[in-house]
């Protein structure tokens, strides 16, 4: 069945471990999109969420897109990525602005003016921004104001939350997509994106805390009042933890992340001392037998170090032990047994591990704490189809410049990639 390219909608999630890649399709009369196209390849290129070689993050991509492209029958022209690494930003910025309209109504420009001055921000030349979220708006002396459109009055001031990144990483991404044919259609912040597939309405407002732990970095983000109050970055993640067995046991990264996947906890007082495992059934090349109360020690460890960096970010802001909704788990690493049970005993909350939502089609293939970010980039695609000024804004800069379109567009992206080139 031939399928309208404007009704599919493709997120790519490029991770430390894996690069996944979704296609859905959004048809009328139904409320999610539907997923038509998934595919889960090994990553290379990648630290930390950085690119580190550009040849090997295109081959990635371009080998996840084609095995979901397969599976689709569709052909991928555009996608949303997602942005992370440990040098990204944050910082609270205001803008002020009088009202236009001269009856004092509130307009969508306005918002998008207002919202413009909270972006004219002192940055570094090698600093961009990637997002200018809207945290709360103030309309002369009414303050505390989530949506002001429609209101009247003389000024407008937001209170936004700037997230910036390197420009290197940015243009790094970008050429990746450019050389793998792809349009970037947005550049989303990873904590953001998986919020957007795990978390429901009710918990964004009671308060809840985000955490996606990935295989170079784990990030968080927290929710109160309905409105994002904090974003972070840890450099650690479930990466690490395959290399501390390796480190422990003398054998190589292969062997340990089958040991981690196959035989690890998160708690070590709930593994039998006297088991054993045996590494030539794992590996022929291996011998010997290693306790797998030793391997729990390895792995609590190292998770503890995480959660309690969480629990730190979340002291920052005041809000250790006291978000009523908790703490939602998200990508590879909240997979691991009783992960969950020692995040609740670190952090002092209520634990759960999220899942994707929203979506329809083949969810058997993404109904997994892995996917969080990937869904939540097809869903943002969604929202910014009926959400206002109001609710995010993506640097237009930062994102049309990486824009392949027909004339003049395309021919400036053209002109702007010769100098990286080879």
């Amino acid at each position: 069945m031939a399928r309208d390219n404007n009704s599919i909608v493709v997120g790519i999630d490029i991770g430390s471990t894996n690069v996944r890649t979704i296609i859905a399709e959004r048809s009328r009369g139904e409320e999610n999109p539907r997923v038509i196209g998934v595919s889960v390849i090994p990553s290379f290129g990648i630290r930390r969420g950085v690119v580190i070689d550009v040849e090997d993050v295109i081959k990635t991509v371009n080998e996840s897109v084609e095995k979901a492209e397969h599976m689709a029958g569709v052909q991928v022209k555009k996608a949303i990525f997602n942005i992370g690494g440990s040098d990204i930003g944050f910082q609270s910025s205001k803008g002020v602005i009088a009202i236009g309209k001269a009856d004092g109504e509130v307009l969508e420009d306005d918002i998008n003016r207002v919202i413009s001055e909270a972006q004219i921000i002192s940055l570094p030349m090698n600093r961009e921004i990637v997002h200018v979220l809207a945290r709360k708006y103030r309309l002369d002396d009414q303050d505390n104001i989530k949506d002001p459109i429609g209101m009247k009055g003389v000024r407008l001031e937001v209170d936004a939350l700037v997230i910036e990144s390197s420009s290197t990483h940015i243009k790094n991404i970008s050429k990746c997509a450019y050389q793998a044919n792809i349009e970037i259609d947005d550049l989303v912040l990873e904590p953001l994106a998986a919020a957007k597939s795990v978390l429901s309405k009710k918990q964004k407002e009671l308060g809840v805390v985000l955490i996606n732990i990935g295989g170079g970095t784990t990030s968080l983000a927290v929710y109160e009042e309905g409105d994002l109050v904090h974003t972070a970055i840890i450099p650690v993640g479930a990466g690490h933890i395959t290399n501390d067995i390796a480190i422990g046991l003398r054998t190589s990264i292969e062997v340990a992340e089958k040991i981690k996947l196959e035989y690890g906890s998160a708690l070590c007082r709930d593994t039998n001392k006297k088991e054993g495992i045996d590494l030539a059934q794992i590996d022929s090349q291996e011998e010997g037998v290693v306790s797998r109360y030793h391997i729990a020690e390895i792995i609590e460890a190292r998770f503890e170090e995480i959660f309690l960096l969480v629990q730190k970010e979340l002291k920052l802001i005041g809000k250790a032990g006291l978000l009523p909704s908790g703490a939602v788990l998200v990508g590879g690493g909240a997979k691991m047994t009783h992960t969950a049970d020692l995040a609740k005993e670190i952090l002092g909350l209520p634990v759960q591990i999220g899942f994707p939502l929203g979506l329809g089609g083949v969810l058997n293939k993404v109904n997994d704490p892995s996917f969080a970010t990937v869904a939540g980039l097809v869903l943002w695609s969604e929202q910014q189809d009926t959400m206002s000024s109001s609710e995010s804004f993506l640097n237009s800069k930062t994102v049309d410049i990486f824009k392949r379109g027909t004339g003049e567009g395309v021919e400036k992206a053209r002109e702007w990639f010769k100098k990286f080139l080879p």
